[in-house]
């Protein structure tokens, strides 16, 4: 995939979310319509400081653009809607 984001903007690809809790209940798909706030780093704009490819985020829940590269979906956000990274 090439893909550069530009301005200060990065691609992110969500992280699904865990379909069992702690203690083993299976969760199903139908449970939860919300779409993870979470996700890795795919890259990164070169105008983009204290970020860097392969960084977990959390962001804000509905911001950023979604985009399918390669069949795969992918967001899109300004580095104002990534809330913290996740060390």
């Amino acid at each position: 995939m090439n893909f550069l984001p530009l301005g200060k903007r990065v691609l992110i690809e969500r992280e699904e979310e865990l379909k069992a809790t702690a203690s083993g209940i299976i969760i199903p798909d139908n449970a939860s319509k919300e779409k993870p706030s979470e996700g890795k780093v795919i890259a990164v704009s070169k105008e983009v400081e204290g970020i860097s490819q392969g960084d977990r985020v959390v962001f804000a829940k509905y911001s950023g653009s979604e985009i399918t590269l390669d069949n795969k979906k992918y967001l899109v956000l300004n580095t104002d809607d990534i809330l913290g990274i996740i060390k």
